[in-house]
């Protein structure tokens, strides 16, 4: 069965399961050579996995891009109590349906990914953290955690070698604000989910007081790859500073959205009109969101020669994030847009920060009297204080996720916002 959609330009490494659903079992995966980077992992010392991972160039693939490898380098070398390794499956970014995706098609790597990193950190205990609405890929990957327990691969001594390490799905309620590491561990361990201040980091303090690394489900899935095969083999697709192959979340007015893995750097425009299809006949691109909905909008000229890797992105001036690409034609409504993403920042708010709790509301509150043809062009610039106010002023980023679509999308496209505004030319009304 062929995974809709797939493409010919893609690498499918990690979706290379995807559509079978062979691949689910034990014994499906360890077909496709699973548990083998595992059994090899547990041969090699613990800074040897680390080091290994390093020089694949492996970035967090959660939207924040921050070196794997380095990320678990930080965890104390002395033991002193236990050390937690939580798989971060609570997706909840709007535009983001990938890692859904890989716990749907393929549990096992998910898992293999995670029983490595473990090792690696010295890690007793894996969480896998889900999204509480994903309650039949919840069960797969619990069915899937039993039978890895059956054969031998958590628990005590995995594969005879004196390791051991316990695997426990967790599913969330369904808050958005969990997705932020340090609402996770506080919603693991049974409290409210409110993100903590840092310092202390999650590595010296993090889940139940111990020391804790949190990496992304695309993240962990990469691991077992680059073991079996090697760093410089993962090397091999990607740029110099964004290595590898990506899963590419892409929805909106093409002809064939979905999930795509492609190299990193791959050219937007190729994405867009090649992969995907175009668009409609006689429609034009007007916008690109490029990393999910917390990232600034980019029109149509700036996506022309935008590379779809951390630097390409950050360059054509937005941030790849968790490489969610939510793509308008000419018929969008960019205000109703922006407003529809103001509206879930501002109902996913833990409330804990003034700026967040307060500036989303009051930033959905004068998108609404805009889009309904109340709004004045003083409004604009009102928009526009509210949003340097929440930025960088907040303990997570929730605050500034809201006010960067809004910013970026009066500076490209004010003329959307002025026609409402003066109630003259109609612009788009998806």
């Amino acid at each position: 069965m062929a995974y809709p959609y797939t493409h010919e330009k893609e690498v499918r490494v990690l979706s290379r399961g995807w559509g079978d659903p062979t691949t689910r079992t034990l014994e499906g995966w360890k077909a496709l050579g699973g548990y083998e980077a595992l059994a090899k992992a547990l041969k090699m010392e613990r800074t040897q996995v680390i080091e290994e991972v390093k020089s694949s160039g492996l970035r967090g693939r959660g939207g924040a891009g921050f070196p794997t490898g380095v990320k678990w380098s930080f965890m104390p070398k002395e033991k002193k109590g236990p050390h937690y390794l939580c798989c971060n499956a609570d997706e909840s970014e709007p535009g983001t349906f990938k890692d859904r995706e890989l716990l749907r098609w393929t549990p096992h790597q998910v898992i293999e990914g995670c029983l490595i990193g473990a090792y690696a950190i010295q890690a007793d205990h894996v969480y896998i953290y889900c999204r509480g609405e994903f309650f039949e890929t919840t069960q797969i990957l619990a069915r899937a955690v039993e039978e890895a327990y059956e054969a031998g691969y958590i628990g005590k001594d995995i594969l005879g070698s004196g390791h051991s390490i316990d695997v426990t799905v967790f599913a969330g309620a369904g808050a958005y604000i969990c997705g932020e590491e340090t609402a996770l561990m506080n919603s693991l361990e049974g409290r409210r989910g409110l993100p903590r201040i840092k310092p202390p980091f999650p590595a010296a303090v993090g889940a139940f007081g111990q020391p804790t690394t949190i990496n992304n489900v695309e993240t962990l899935c990469a691991v077992p790859h680059i073991i079996t095969n090697g760093g410089e083999w993962y090397r091999q697709w990607g740029t110099e500073k964004s290595s590898g192959t990506k899963l590419f979340c892409v929805s909106g007015h093409v002809r064939r959205p979905g999930n795509y893995e492609l190299p990193l750097g791959f050219p937007m425009d190729e994405l867009i009109y090649d992969v995907c299809g175009g668009f409609q006949d006689g429609r034009s691109l007007k916008a690109v969101i490029p990393g999910g909905s917390s990232v600034p909008i980019l029109s149509a000229q700036e996506c022309e020669s935008c590379t779809l890797d951390y630097e390409g992105v950050v360059e054509a001036g937005s941030m790849l994030g968790c490489a969610s690409v939510i793509i308008m034609d000419d018929t969008t409504n960019i205000v109703k847009q922006v407003r529809r993403m103001v509206d879930f920042y501002a109902h996913e708010s833990c409330g804990q920060c003034t700026p967040c709790r307060e500036g989303t509301q009051w930033l959905s509150r004068i998108l609404v009297r805009i889009e309904n043809g109340r709004g004045t062009e003083e409004d604009l610039d009102t928009l526009l204080e509210l949003g340097e106010q929440m930025t960088g002023t907040t303990i997570c980023v929730l605050s500034d996720s809201a006010a960067a679509p809004v910013a970026s999308s009066i500076e490209k496209f004010r003329d959307d916002y002025l026609a409402l505004i003066r109630r003259g030319e109609k612009v788009g009304a998806a």
